[in-house]
């Protein structure tokens, strides 16, 4: 095992919002990486990041692979093209960050998990909360609550046009606000409780009646752990202000996260603690980047691959089925 981390070669495969605003500052601040191509199938997008970024640009993966030959790629591209990239990096041996959601249905999931594999490169999930203070403070204060019974997450904000792009169409998002930003609350519930043994789901896409788009703006996820755990989860891309937050309350007080904040509760609602944080969501990228180089060097265990991800294409296709058939399911049956 390796005690020092190389410095690693790092390409960016899509370049919207996520990759603009999160990967590509992040990499300025790696201690163990730096960028060496980006990629996007829309050349006007390829051409002006090259040029901010002083760095070669392609529209081909197959080509960036063969020509710069980076030690890893961070994927930020739409749902229905995850799979490709994988595969190809998978292919060329090259190792892959991928942007949440790691698969859009449990089937993809497993199989690109044994792609991966077989190929014998490291995937890790994108899940940026796992490595901001805030969240990390929220676990540990997990374990003065008590036993918990109630989880309460809420995220919502308000989105234009639930219509646009290629997230209003479930055949390439493989769903909505739920498996999109919903993600997030998905992963913290894995996260800090488990995966449910039951859930039920209502989705709706009634915000724009007048608009063409079939992937759902809100979803509503009951849910409910053997031990009596139970909660709800609500996320909204129609319904404004922005918020984000999850609760979680023990037989000994309540511990209250949000995207800057953290505190702990009495049974009474009197606050005992808090935790307050700008958001600096560039440095939590980067120390997610930095954390991938790690595990590169076998240096740290990975915290987010592929199998753990499973519980997570599990949840979303549980709550799908819910929602389709007006009746609980168990998301643990969807893990074969």
């Amino acid at each position: 095992m390796r005690t020092e981390t190389t410095l690693r070669r790092a390409a960016v495969v899509g370049l919207g919002s996520q990759a603009r605003e999160d990967h590509l500052p992040a990499l300025v601040d790696c201690q163990f990486a730096r960028l060496a191509a980006v990629c996007d199938t829309d050349k006007t997008a390829v051409g002006g990041q090259a040029v901010s970024w002083r760095v070669p640009g392609y529209t081909s993966l197959v080509r960036m692979l063969a020509e710069v030959r980076p030690d890893f790629v961070i994927a930020a591209v739409p749902h229905h093209a995850g799979r490709q990239v994988i595969e190809t990096c998978a292919a060329a041996g090259v190792h892959v960050m991928k942007e949440k959601p790691f698969a859009t249905n449990p089937a993809e999931a497993a199989e690109l998990a044994a792609a991966c594999a077989k190929a014998d490169i490291v995937l890790m999930v994108t899940v940026q909360r796992r490595f901001h203070p805030i969240y990390t403070a929220a676990l540990q204060l997990l374990e003065q609550i008590g036993t918990p019974y109630l989880v309460e997450g809420r995220y919502t904000f308000r989105c234009p046009d639930p219509s646009a792009g290629w997230r209003g169409q479930r055949t390439l998002a493989g769903g909505g606000a739920l498996m999109d930003m919903g993600y997030h609350l998905i992963d913290l519930l894995i996260w800090y409780l488990g995966l449910p043994d039951r859930v039920l789901a209502d989705l709706s896409t009634a915000a724009a009646p007048h608009a063409d788009y079939d992937a759902e703006d809100t979803a509503l996820v009951h849910l409910s752990y053997d031990s009596g755990l139970y909660g709800s989860l609500l996320i909204s891309r129609s319904s404004g202000p922005k918020s984000e937050a999850m609760g979680i309350t023990g037989t000994r007080g309540k511990v209250i996260v949000e995207r800057g904040r953290v505190c702990r509760l009495d049974p009474a609602g009197q606050q005992i603690e808090s935790l307050i944080r700008k958001p600096a969501w560039p440095a939590a990228a980067a120390a997610q980047i930095d954390c991938f180089c790690r595990v590169l060097d076998g240096t740290r265990p990975n915290p987010s691959g592929p199998e753990a991800h499973r519980a997570h294409a599990a949840f979303l296709a549980a709550a799908y089925a819910s929602a389709a058939t007006a009746r609980p399911a168990a998301p643990k049956e969807y893990l074969p």
